[in-house]
């Protein structure tokens, strides 16, 4: 439904969010502009305009529990909109960035957000109650190449990147007097802001749409040769695998579940992936498609389950899982490449 619904607004949309009960839709329709869409008596109606940014919105993220919503442009600039009665109200962040503002997400605590540019820069801002505004840090000279995802750890200190350098990584983004040590566990608890955790040279093409599962346990990523990554452990060793197709590149990829995730792309329709007992991940089936695979033939009530509220001996280091399906027609309810995916357990 949310797809169907954004179409129906633009021809192009490069960013879209949603309000935290499902009501609203908030997308940038390929402008400067962020238009927030309400569904009222089965019919979706603008209701607001934010107008600040001087170029491209490219980034927006609404914040579950605090309502806020926070935009990135190819300005070089992010704003933070508060709801004050009736109107958005917006704070200018500046992120002291030379290149355009990519990507953005809210932290899971809503205390931080992560910019990433294509000043091969990300940015990471909290808000100093002491001066009242935003402050921006920067994770310099890491990437060799633009940012083009983040995405936060649920320990809220972790945050992982893709670039168009083929890489993934992960930072520790603690700040002191922002996070507390309790969120730090594991063998990278004293990692100070900006140190790398891992970087992962599994693609050697441009690389997009990085996710962490709901436990974070794995991430994953896509890369533009048509192939998306799977990584446990993510650390000093982590065990990695790769699943291949034959189908267009993906964008983007979304957990539904621990052992279950949907990526999206210029195929025009979702691919379900998922992990079989030995925790080996393979391509199940297209969204809308009733012919499940083989492979698949195992997760046909979590499937269904995980397709309901989207719409409304190998061991495990290294493998490469290069079972690729045959082409088919492309099209369905999408007619163009789908950029982004969003889901809530709503």
């Amino acid at each position: 439904m949310a797809a169907i619904a954004v179409h129906k607004f633009a021809q192009c949309i490069t960013c879209h969010a949603w309000s935290p009960d499902l009501s609203m839709v908030a997308f940038c329709p390929n402008s400067n502009e962020v238009h927030i869409y309400k569904l009222l008596q089965d019919k979706w109606e603008k209701v607001h305009v934010l107008q600040k940014h001087d170029q491209i919105v490219s980034g927006i993220d609404w914040s579950a529990r605090s309502n806020r919503i926070v935009t990135a442009s190819h300005d070089r600039n992010s704003y933070v909109w508060n709801l004050e009665g009736s109107e958005w109200v917006p704070t200018l962040v500046i992120l002291r960035l030379n290149r355009a503002a990519l990507c953005v997400q809210w932290s899971p605590k809503e205390n931080k957000f992560a910019v990433g540019s294509g000043a091969k820069t990300v940015c990471v801002c909290y808000y100093e109650q002491e001066n009242n505004w935003w402050v921006s840090k920067l994770i310099r000279k890491r990437h060799d190449s633009s940012v083009t995802g983040v995405a936060w750890h649920p320990n809220n200190i972790f945050l992982a990147t893709t670039s168009t350098d083929g890489k993934c990584r992960v930072f520790s983004t603690f700040i002191k007097g922002v996070d507390t040590k309790d969120s730090r566990t594991g063998p990278t608890s004293d990692s100070k802001f900006g140190e790398q955790i891992v970087q992962l040279d599994l693609s050697f093409s441009w690389a997009f749409g990085v996710k962490w599962s709901p436990s974070g346990n794995t991430l994953a990523y896509v890369g533009h040769n048509s192939m998306i990554y799977f990584v446990d452990d993510v650390g000093p060793s982590p065990l990695a695998q790769n699943v291949a197709f034959r189908d267009l590149p993906l964008r983007d990829v979304l957990f539904v579940s621990e052992r279950m995730a949907i990526g999206v792309g210029f195929d025009c329709s979702p691919m379900v992936f998922a992990a079989d007992d030995r925790g080996i991940w393979s391509f199940i089936r297209f969204l809308g498609e009733r012919k499940v695979t083989s492979s698949g033939s195992t997760y046909g009530s979590q499937f269904s389950e995980a397709f309901g509220k989207l719409y409304g001996g190998q061991t495990k280091h290294g493998v490469s899982n290069d079972a690729v399906e045959p082409s088919r027609s492309r099209g369905g309810i999408h007619e163009n490449c789908i950029k982004y995916l969003l889901y809530s357990a709503a």
